[in-house]
């Protein structure tokens, strides 16, 4: 069996619980005498959209989808693009007039151009679509698009639009779409949609006219209020429809395109409505060009030679920027010549100390060259210059753990998580760390959080069940796992609370009729 094919089982399975949990809402959702806890779980009359996922649904789905693409390798775990790419998404978010909506924003390694949204405030950007755009401004204009179709819920007013028996076909629509991504072909996604659902799934793929405009209105808007130029919305597209045009049978490599039909009517509008802000020349910023270089960089083949590559830095010339100074010493890390690396990233840290990925990529070179010490030197002092901030802390974790120093590895990331949210992969690493400090219960403790953050409750509680027998605990941290354990215990079916506390194991997964 092909490591293609035992991707797609695993996500047919999984998307088999998304159906089923959508079923179990179409339930809910569908006329009919109702009775017991589905009653509090109504909506109140005036929000419709409810009726067929309320936000908190939408959220979970979104969580399955996530997880689903992380499995399968699809996800950009790098922390300093993962950290660009939450910064300009947040920013964008917080103007976005949707309070009590969370958002969170991933990278994915897929060649074409393309972005999308998925129930729950969860927005995905192609690598190749940050790489297709000239400025920032575009790049946050393709976002608050994407905001903006889940602000407005328009995946779940295209479900309410076709009918409110029409949940079976929304999860076969997510089995498509992440089948498509599994086998990384945009082919197969549509292919699934075509075949299983036919006009009616399309429809529902494919935002309505009204939708894009609607999501291009308030898009301008969110963007022109985070302070970035409004016209790039129309520009960029524009460009992209130019160069469409080019790509021939090739087309479909802007997906983004295929998925937001672009008319001269809606670029026209667009234009109108930017033209009602004020005039915006924001500069772009420092980590956006430095982003864009990582991926460049990312994107390269083993075949690809560096030097090469960036042969207009071999010369003394001020006109080349210093984003492709850097753009040269990461293809020289990632050509496994970090020596020739690390001296190009200490002059730029020399003279731009105030610029944070100068420093993470010096530690991480030194770090690679085997100069653990000097790793450690640079990123302490990173540390020191930009307290918590994320990639730094986490890369000052990672020579820490080279030096054989786990606890100072585990005190500095709890110091970081403590004060900021961590996402699943940093919760990974301080539990490596602890482990490797001794600390077994505090190990545990972290992968049940690990286990949580991919959707599995019942096993996170066993978790942190095995955490409270470790001979080692201390009565801290013994009142906070159960804490912890009472906390998630809500989450439980009636019959797997009584179960817990009968001191009985819990299944592995969670049922699939556990409301």
């Amino acid at each position: 069996m092909t490591a293609d094919t035992l991707t797609f089982k695993r996500v047919a399975v999984s998307v088999l619980s998304v159906s089923l949990l959508l079923s179990h809402l179409a339930a809910v959702a569908s006329p009919g005498p109702l009775t017991g806890p589905s009653v509090q779980d109504l909506p109140d009359i005036g929000s419709p959209a409810d009726a067929v996922l309320t936000t908190a649904e939408e959220h979970e789905v979104g969580i399955m989808m996530m997880r689903e693409l992380r499995d399968a390798g699809l996800l950009v775990e790098n922390p300093e693009l993962s950290e660009y790419i939450q910064d300009i998404g947040q920013r964008l978010a917080s103007h976005a007039q949707e309070g009590d909506r969370r958002f969170s924003f991933f990278l994915i390694k897929e060649p074409g151009i393309n972005a999308f949204a998925v129930p729950g405030g969860f927005v995905f950007v192609n690598s190749d679509l940050i790489l297709a755009t000239t400025s920032e401004s575009e790049l946050a204009g393709v976002l608050a698009h994407e905001i903006s179709h889940v602000t407005q819920r328009h995946a779940v007013r295209g479900v309410l639009q076709a009918s409110h028996a029409s949940l079976a076909s929304t999860a076969a629509m997510l089995l498509a779409i992440l089948v498509g991504a599994a086998s990384r072909s945009s082919d197969a996604a549509m292919a699934g949609v075509t075949i299983g659902q036919g006009a009616a799934a399309q429809q529902q793929l494919n935002f309505s006219r009204e939708d894009e405009y609607e999501a291009d209105r308030i898009g301008i808007g969110v963007m022109a209020n985070a302070g970035y130029d409004p016209t790039a919305m129309a520009t960029f597209f524009e460009t992209l429809g130019r160069r469409m045009g080019n790509y021939g049978k090739n087309a479909k490599i802007i997906e983004l395109l295929q998925n937001h039909p672009l008319t001269s009517a809606r670029v026209a509008e667009a234009k109108n409505r930017a033209a009602k802000y004020p005039t915006v020349r924001p500069v772009d910023s420092v980590s956006y060009r430095l982003a864009r270089e990582r991926l460049r960089v990312m994107s390269l083949t083993s075949e690809s030679d560096p030097r090469l590559v960036y042969a207009d830095t071999l010369f003394k010339d001020d006109a080349v920027a210093d984003y492709r100074h850097f753009g040269r010493a990461l293809g020289l890390i990632q050509a496994n010549s970090p020596a020739e690396a690390s001296p190009i990233l200490q002059d730029l840290v020399n003279r731009h100390p105030d610029v944070i990925e100068y420093h993470s990529a010096l530690g991480q070179s030194l770090l690679a060259e085997g100069d653990i010490s000097r790793s450690r030197q640079v990123l302490a002092r990173a540390k020191e210059l930009f307290p918590r901030n994320g990639p730094v802390t986490m890369r000052y974790a990672e020579t820490l753990m080279r030096s054989d120093e786990p606890k100072l590895a585990h005190a500095v990331l709890l110091d970081l998580f403590n004060t900021v949210a961590p996402s699943q992969s940093q919760v990974r690493v301080i539990a490596l760390a602890a482990s490797a400090s001794g600390d077994e219960a505090e190990a545990n403790y972290y992968m049940a959080e690990y286990q949580l953050l991919s959707g599995e409750l019942t096993l996170a509680i066993e978790t942190l069940r095995l955490a409270l027998t470790s001979p080692t605990i201390t009565p801290v941290q013994r009142s906070r796992f159960k804490a912890r354990i009472d906390e998630l215990k809500e989450y439980l079916p009636p019959r797997l609370q009584a179960a817990l506390e009968r001191g009985e194991p819990l299944p592995s997964q969670m049922p699939d009729n556990r409301r």
